[in-house]
């Protein structure tokens, strides 16, 4: 299809040399026209804002270095300030499946070059789903890493305190392979900052998961009934997967929602460009131009106060987060045609936001993914959203969900294989889940360990491996511990217990209880499947 308004500049050929041996050697990539890079202006979509970088934004330089090729600038809705994509002088991208319907924005060129495949990936930045909304209407993924994980040092700020560089690919791998390369403190970036350990834990990325919804009287699909059906059936396939669907209140994530554009974080627009609008507001988008300059009605002390009231609905929503994992919502409602927005350009981008909006507000972190298509062949998605630093398990339950080929862990956790009083049912296994350790499957180990009871008032198991030994292996449970959590794990194992490696049937190695030799003298070994459970009954 036709796309002739994707690109603001384009990098010559051969400015860039391919390096060989690179993470992303010979993958080019696209970059939204707020992030800079050296030789091409950055413009944010207003032709008199534009200025020459002297050096590439933090991000930029990073997937450079790691062989990444710069194809140029793309288009945006101007300042970043529309989730429509048709808010720029340089012209309205479309959707890539039906040029009757916008593309989405503000990110809207970067996920039309990748939706094209005219690049491998792109950057766009996402504020109140400038990422997501594009995403979802051109069939990619679209990753809104948690704030501060990607640098946006050498980005225009739209609100600073919220903003983020984002990811579109095709695929939640290719997303996560961009994502490992760009992540990364900048000191030069006063909102820069790293996950302690832990804090990124997500057990539930690789085992059967609780999941959010909205009650189905806060759904809201603006008359789209496909879309509707689509959630339906996406809200199935997560089911079938192990997920366990549990209705939450999205209200307070709406609450939340209306404060970005109802509230004084408008005012943080104008705080980015408050000289240039009154120097130049002839020379901006009048929907731009009037929505930024309605900041002026705010005042410190409105400020204050929407921060309070957040930080109100913060702690509203954390009884909601320990009842699930994540949360899944449509990415966008509905999609608009250019002539819908056309003629009503400001309420139909407020639409677009009602899954959005929030996000940033409340420190989350979401991955859009595509969830089918309309029977006119326009793509829809959905967005599973997750608490801060969850990233990386977001992209991999995400990936589950895409059907992509599965890595098998759970980031942020230790595996442990367990055996005995910790299995499922006995009496030790609250050990784990009291520090929300998950369940990731039952296997054996390799041949050549022996496996003994170990008498007391809660029998121990004892795991020895003996060189030469041909046995079949032990039946154990993997699980998924927080890495925050093992040390008060293994601090609880007494002796003659203690926790090193062992080796799978699959040749994975993980953690393991095992046993010091001395204790095994008068114990009873286990020889069958199953047999830990048969020993307990023997024992009644």
């Amino acid at each position: 299809m036709k796309q002739d308004a994707v690109w603001i500049s384009k990098v010559e050929a051969g400015s860039f040399a391919l390096k060989p041996n690179l993470p992303l050697s010979g993958l080019t990539f696209a970059i939204k026209d707020n992030i800079d890079l050296a030789g091409l202006p950055t413009t944010a979509a207003c032709p008199t804002y534009a200025y020459s970088p002297e050096k590439n934004a933090t991000v930029v330089e990073r997937l450079i270095n790691a062989g990444a090729i710069p194809a140029g600038k793309t288009n945006m809705d101007q300042f970043a300030t529309g989730l429509v994509g048709t808010r720029s002088p340089y012209g309205a991208c479309s959707c890539v499946f039906d040029e009757r319907y916008i593309s989405g924005g503000s990110s809207s060129g970067s996920a039309v070059a990748v939706a094209s495949r005219q690049v491998d990936f792109a950057l766009g930045t996402d504020t109140a789903g400038s990422g997501r909304v594009p995403a979802a209407f051109n069939n990619l993924v679209g990753m809104k890493p948690t704030r501060g994980l990607l640098s946006t040092s050498g980005v225009v700020p739209a609100c600073r305190s919220l903003d983020c560089v984002t990811i579109l690919a095709r695929t939640c791998g290719e997303a996560a392979k961009v994502f490992e390369i760009a992540q990364g403190f900048d000191l030069s970036d006063p909102y820069s900052r790293i996950a302690n350990p832990g804090q990124g834990a997500a057990p539930w990325a690789a085992s059967p998961f609780r999941f959010g919804v909205p009650a189905d009287h806060q759904l809201e699909f603006f008359g789209d009934d496909e879309a509707a059906a689509l959630y339906r059936k996406a809200v199935a396939d997560l089911q079938s997967l192990g997920g366990r669907k549990i209705e939450i209140d999205y209200g307070l994530f709406r609450a939340a929602a209306d404060l970005l554009y109802s509230g004084p974080w408008l005012a943080e627009r104008l705080a980015a460009i408050g000289p240039f609008l009154e120097n130049h507001a002839a020379d901006m988008n009048p929907v731009v131009r009037d929505i930024i300059a309605g900041a002026r009605r705010f005042s410190a002390v409105d400020a204050f106060l929407a921060e309070y009231k957040l930080r109100e609905l913060r702690r509203a929503t954390e009884p909601e987060w320990r009842r699930i994992d994540v949360l899944v919502l449509p990415t966008a409602g509905t999609i608009y045609t250019h002539e819908a927005v056309s003629a009503d350009p400001v309420r139909l981008n407020t639409n677009l936001g009602y899954y959005t909006n929030f996000v940033n507000l409340l420190d989350l972190a979401a991955v859009a993914v595509p969830a089918g298509f309309r029977p006119n062949g326009v793509p829809f998605g959905i967005s599973i959203v997750g608490p801060a630093f969850t990233d990386r398990g977001l992209l991999a339950l995400a990936g589950r969900y895409m059907r992509e080929p599965a890595a098998g862990t759970a980031p942020g956790c230790i595996a442990v294989a367990v055996l005995g009083a910790h299995l499922t049912g006995q009496p030790l296994n609250g050990q784990l889940t009291e520090r929300g350790a998950r369940l990731l499957k039952t296997c054996r180990t390799a041949p050549g360990y022996r496996f003994y009871a170990l008498e007391g008032a809660i029998p121990k198991p004892g795991l020895i491996r003996e060189e030469g030994f041909a046995g079949p292996g032990v039946e154990v449970e993997i699980w998924a511990v927080p890495e925050d959590r093992f040390g008060s794990f293994v601090a609880a194992v007494p002796p003659p217990l203690g926790i090193g490696n062992a080796v799978l049937d699959t040749g994975e190695t993980v953690k393991c209880f095992i046993c010091e030799p001395y204790a095994i003298a008068n114990a009873r070994e286990i020889t069958e499947f199953g047999g830990w459970r048969k020993y307990l009954e023997s024992r009644r």
